[in-house]
C-alpha cells in the first residue's frame, strides 16, 4: 500500500469514527446496511444513522432516569421493521450494562426471523422479536406485565394509538412516539363533515381533500396528547429531524406522572364532539 493510499484509508477511518458513538459495533452497522461491507458510509446511510442517533439521545436520557439508571429496564419497540432502533439502543445502552431487555414487535414474519438471526449472531441475548400486531402484543404472554419504555417510530395510522393503549396497559414510565399516516380521523371528517362546524369559517380547513388529510393528521396528534395527559402523562411535542429529511417529523414524548388532568379529558371530549368524532370515545380514546 502506498503512503497516499494509507493516508486516505487512515483519514476515512478517522472520519468514520467521528460519525459513530463510542463503543458502537461496526459489525452491527454492516449487518443493518448502514455501513458498506468495506465499512464506509454513503450519504443515505449517514442520514439514516443521524436520525436514529438523534432519537437514541432522547431515549438514552429517559432510560437514565429509571431505577439503577436503566440498567435493568425493559423497552418495547412497536412496528419495529428491521429493528434499526432496537438494535442501536441495545448495542449502545443495554449491551454495555449487562442487563435490561428489548422487545421488537413487528407483523412481517420475514423481518422478525431476520432480526432474531442477527441478534443470535451478535450475541444480543436480551433481545426478543415477536411476530404480532401492536394490538395483539398488549395481551401476549411473551411480554412482561410491566414495560418501562414504549417506542413507536412511524407506526402507521392507528398503530400509534395501539402503542399508546399498550403503554397504558403496561404502566409504561415513558412513551416515545413518531406518528405516521394518520388516516382514520381524516376519513371520519370526510364522512361526517364535522357538522357542528360545517357552517362556520373553520370548515374551510378541510374543504379540499389535501387539507382534510393534513388537518386530520394534526387533529389526531392533538387528541393523542390530550388523551395521554388525561391518563396521567406529561407530554412534550418536538421535532425529530429537520423537514428536509421527513415530513413525518413530530416526536411525542410522554412521561408518567400519575396526575390525571381533568381539563385534558374535558377538552378531548369537546374536540371530539365539535368534529363529530364522539364514536372514538368507545374505541381510541377511552377516558378514565
Amino acid at each position: 500500500m502506498s503512503s497516499k493510499t494509507a493516508a486516505r484509508a487512515s483519514k476515512a477511518e478517522a472520519d468514520l469514527q467521528s460519525e459513530l458513538r463510542p463503543g458502537q459495533s461496526i459489525e452491527l452497522l454492516k449487518e443493518l446496511h448502514i455501513l458498506t461491507r468495506e465499512g464506509r458510509l454513503n450519504q443515505d446511510s449517514r442520514r439514516k444513522l443521524k436520525q436514529v442517533y438523534h432519537l437514541f439521545r432522547f431515549i438514552e436520557k429517559l432510560l437514565c432516569e429509571l431505577p439503577g439508571e436503566g440498567a435493568q429496564a425493559t423497552l418495547a419497540d412497536h412496528g419495529a421493521g428491521k429493528s434499526y432502533l432496537g438494535f442501536i439502543i441495545y448495542d449502545l445502552f443495554f449491551n454495555q450494562r449487562g442487563g435490561g431487555h428489548v422487545y421488537g414487535i413487528e407483523t412481517r414474519a420475514e423481518l422478525v426471523d431476520r432480526s432474531r438471526a442477527l441478534a443470535a449472531r451478535l450475541g444480543f441475548e436480551r433481545m426478543s422479536f415477536l411476530n404480532l400486531t401492536v394490538a395483539e402484543s398488549a395481551s401476549a404472554t411473551e411480554l412482561p406485565a410491566r414495560i418501562d419504555i414504549v417506542t413507536a417510530l412511524h407506526a402507521c395510522d392507528t398503530a400509534t394509538d395501539d402503542a399508546i393503549a399498550f403503554g397504558l396497559a403496561k404502566e409504561a414510565s415513558f412513551m416515545v412516539l413518531v406518528p405516521c399516516c394518520q388516516a382514520e380521523i381524516a376519513a371520519c371528517l370526510r364522512q361526517t363533515k364535522a357538522l357542528a362546524l360545517s357552517r362556520t369559517p373553520l370548515a374551510e380547513l378541510w374543504r379540499h381533500p389535501l387539507h382534510t388529510r393534513e388537518i386530520g393528521s394534526q387533529l389526531t396528534n392533538v387528541l393523542r396528547c390530550l388523551y395521554l395527559e388525561a391518563n396521567g402523562y406529561q407530554v412534550t411535542v418536538t421535532e425529530l429531524v429537520g423537514w428536509e429529511h421527513s415530513m413525518k417529523n413530530e416526536l411525542i414524548i410522554a412521561r408518567h406522572t400519575g396526575q390525571r388532568k381533568a381539563s385534558a379529558a374535558t377538552r378531548l371530549r369537546e374536540l371530539l364532539a365539535q368534529f363529530g368524532l364522539e364514536s372514538l370515545l368507545a374505541t381510541r380514546f377511552r377516558l378514565p
